[in-house]
């Protein structure tokens, strides 16, 4: 195997023993497991919902999300027949959109390469959109007990602490490295099991603080016993964050307000729609930004009227900080020529289309600001 011979043989030494390790383990997770729904089934339909959701999202937010798909496409077929844009809008709040465009595609391919049903093997999992080692692994262990390993975040943490493995998580060794060591706790059949204790341990408490002294492992973890919990996992890369200035146009008239759809494959939020947007290398005020090419082409001639002004707010994406500021404008009339990308929409309209958490914010206080006047 790739990953360091002394792992091996540090599972043969009392209770390192691979046996021993997972009857510990799978009596930690009798007593601690959550319940959650999909867990109570071995439909693989069901679990790739959960696993696409639950990816970059907490259990307790993704929960509420798991329903309403489970409620508005309880099959497959339901969900490749649906409109993008609907997907789309059950999806706001979720952030990474892309998954949702992912979910939504892959349901198609699974229609018309596997005749609807939901394939169940690590191998024909891969093939479908979105689906990588993780989620093909989970799918296939949870629904039919195929011995294949789940390495996410949680495993990472347990593996590197418990074995003391040094190697970045980051990195193409590390993650072969990992990949061969979790395999190498598998049993052969009690997959859907051992995965579930695996990442559930991760999760509850072999958590980035974890409380050690409560911990059932804490008198083999190598980790601990040389006290650099803290230190593990490593990650050779830091994220470089970029820092971008939006300045959104809330454009309204006559009971319409102007809507803008991103489609741009190569940036955020793609799909969905937002307020007319400029974006520059830094923040400025109404008086300089009115006077920009791309705000003269938005309004025209048009009078108007700037009834308020945000505060600047900052949202936080993976790789990515947003700097935005809104300005509410009233305008005398709707503009009767906007570009192919912008579409002028009845207020009363507004909640059919998805827009990202950030646009949903100043949406709402547009309202209250419109209804005060």
């Amino acid at each position: 195997m790739y990953f360091c011979a002394r792992f091996c043989e540090s599972m043969k030494e009392n209770d390192r023993n691979t046996d021993f390790f997972c009857f510990k383990l799978y009596d930690w997770y009798e007593v601690n497991a959550r319940q959650l729904p999909w867990r109570q089934t071995r439909n693989p339909y069901l679990i790739w919902l959960s696993e696409v959701i639950l990816q970059q999202t907490q259990v307790v937010q993704g929960l509420a999300y798991y329903h309403a798909f489970v409620e508005n496409y309880p099959t497959v077929a339901d969900l490749a027949s649906a409109p993008l844009d609907e997907v789309l809008k059950l999806w706001q709040g979720l952030g990474y959109y892309s998954r949702a465009r992912n979910l939504h595609a892959a349901a198609q391919m699974v229609m018309e390469r596997f005749d609807g049903e939901f394939p169940r093997k690590y191998t024909d999992l891969l093939q479908l959109k979105g689906v990588g080692a993780y989620t093909a692994a989970a799918i296939a262990s949870f629904s039919g007990d195929e011995p294949v390993a789940v390495v996410d975040g949680n495993v990472y943490r347990f593996l590197s602490r418990y074995f003391r493995v040094e190697t970045p998580i980051d990195s193409t060794s590390g993650a072969k490295e990992f990949k061969e060591l979790a395999q190498y706790l598998m049993p052969a059949d009690k997959a859907a099991l051992h995965n579930q204790s695996m990442m559930e341990f991760g999760a509850l408490q072999c958590t980035p603080h974890p409380h050690c002294d409560q911990c059932p492992f804490a008198d083999s973890c190598a980790a601990f016993a040389d006290q650099v919990v803290e230190n593990l996992p490593v990650k050779q890369h830091k994220v470089k964050i970029r820092t971008r200035y939006l300045h959104y146009i809330y454009c309204i008239a006559d009971g319409m307000l102007i809507l803008h759809h991103r489609t741009n494959p190569k940036d955020v939020w793609q799909g969905l729609y937002e307020l007319p947007l400029i974006e520059l290398d830094r923040a400025t005020d109404f008086e300089k930004l009115s006077k920009k090419e791309q705000f003269k082409s938005l309004i025209g001639d048009i009078p108007f009227t700037l009834v308020a002004s945000s505060k600047e707010k900052t949202h936080q994406l993976t790789h990515q900080k947003l700097v935005a500021k809104c300005f509410f404008l009233r305008l005398k009339s709707m503009p009767t020529l906007l570009s192919d990308d912008c579409l002028a929409v009845p207020l009363s309209l507004l909640n059919r289309f998805a827009v990202p958490r950030l646009v949903e914010f100043f949406l709402e206080n547009g309202i209250r600001i419109f209804e005060a006047e």
